[in-house]
């Protein structure tokens, strides 16, 4: 989930430059309001790990208090993000990459492929080796960013830039009727930011004991990372005057500006091709074992639920790996064309596992039912108004093709 930053404030501006820079300043309040929903979606998943310790993922939550259809609308919308998640993850990392050496960028592909292949062959290895071979890159990449961002705001607080860019004001033409349906489109776009946030829930069962603390303190040390990062980058990019750019992120273009173009900047993208091609791992923990349940019910093919020598989902970790790199190879790499498909599937998901929980909490009531039941309730009404603005605003982009 944290490799997203990466990419999701290039995606609001992206959006708002069509109406001219002074626009721009609306990546702010809509990164707050991204925010906002990060921490909501926190303290509801939370709810779901601590019912679900057996791993709570909105298939089963959607089965057991909403239905059988419902479940599957869910399943079927979870395994096309992690797809999705793996083809755009990666063409992000390429992204850095060729923002840093541009003579590779013909080549974007090719590497792209590449990539996937290496992370289906470390996950066919196993669970413990892929952690340990993540963890380091992980870590790095965040100190990276982390570092960037603290330095960025020293030099906005410093005078550098000298003037801040232009707040719009009331009688300002982007504030007009018009261009609501671009502030909404922009606010879709950026909801890239917390896909894959329901991973932890659906694998609960990979901590170590006690399983429901260590999840829910993880989910929560995510989200507070996740909400930093992203609203940071949102921060720095405004007030250091970043336009997006064809040939160039966002974060290439902040980590010029604020290291220069020497070693510190390369160190930069280097470590956010690493995090973006290693996030792709999320969906390679996601979709093999929601894939092996479907399996096991009876809604997918048998050999679905088969373990490997290894003990992974070795099919599951296969499939993945082709569609994705289908994906990849079908839209030739570029994010800003995968990005329209993306985040709709995560968000009827969230929706239907949020509404499951708030069915429970009125059934089985319990102590401090009504607490919970507001706490989901809210994640429902949020997500749910969220998944009406990306299907509107994306539809003719090609979401249509996920619905």
């Amino acid at each position: 989930p944290l490799s997203s930053v990466a990419y999701a404030t290039e995606e609001i501006l992206l959006v708002l430059v069509l109406a001219g820079t002074v626009a721009l300043w609306w990546s702010i309040p809509l990164s707050l309001g991204i925010v906002g929903l990060i921490l909501i979606l926190n303290i509801s998943y939370r709810q779901i790990i601590y019912e679900y310790p057996e791993g709570g993922g909105a298939y089963v939550v959607a089965v057991k208090n909403i239905g059988e259809y419902p479940g599957l609308i869910a399943a079927a919308a979870l395994l096309i993000d992690y797809t999705l998640t793996v083809a755009v993850s990666t063409a992000a990392g390429i992204a850095a990459i060729t923002s840093a050496w541009p003579s590779l960028f013909a080549y974007r592909v090719e590497i792209g492929l590449a990539a996937i292949a290496l992370v289906v062959v470390i996950n066919l290895r196993g669970v413990r080796e892929t952690g340990r071979f993540f963890a380091l890159p992980t870590y790095f990449a965040l100190i990276a960013l982390a570092s960037m961002i603290i330095i960025g705001y020293g030099r906005i607080l410093l005078g550098q830039p000298a003037a801040p860019p232009p707040v719009p004001s009331a009688g300002d033409p982007v504030l007009n009727g018009v261009t609501l349906f671009l502030i909404l489109r922009a606010f879709s776009a950026g909801c890239a930011a917390v896909t894959g946030m329901e991973v932890i829930s659906n694998g609960v069962k990979a901590f170590r004991p006690p399983e429901p603390d260590n999840a829910a303190r993880t989910m929560t040390a995510m989200s507070l990372i996740l909400a930093g990062l992203f609203f940071g980058i949102s921060g720095v990019a405004y007030y250091h005057d970043v336009v997006p750019k064809l040939d160039e992120t966002v974060v290439s273009q902040l980590a010029r500006n604020v290291f220069g173009d020497g070693a510190l900047y390369y160190l930069v993208q280097g470590s956010t091709m690493m995090l973006l091609i290693l996030a792709a791992n999320s969906s390679f923990s996601g979709f093999p074992p929601l894939a092996s349940t479907l399996a096991r019910d009876g809604f997918m093919p048998h050999q679905m639920a088969g373990i490997g020598d290894r003990l992974v989902f070795s099919n599951g970790i296969i499939i993945l790996g082709v569609m994705a790199g289908l994906l990849l190879l079908i839209f030739q790499g570029d994010t800003h064309a995968l990005i329209p498909l993306y985040a709709i599937g995560v968000f009827i998901s969230f929706t239907l596992s949020q509404t499951g929980m708030v069915l429970r909490w009125w059934s089985k009531k319990g102590p401090h039912w009504r607490k919970k039941l507001a706490i989901n309730g809210l994640g429902a009404v949020t997500t749910g108004i969220s998944t009406l603005i990306i299907t509107g605003t994306k539809f003719t982009q090609g979401a249509w093709i996920v619905i």
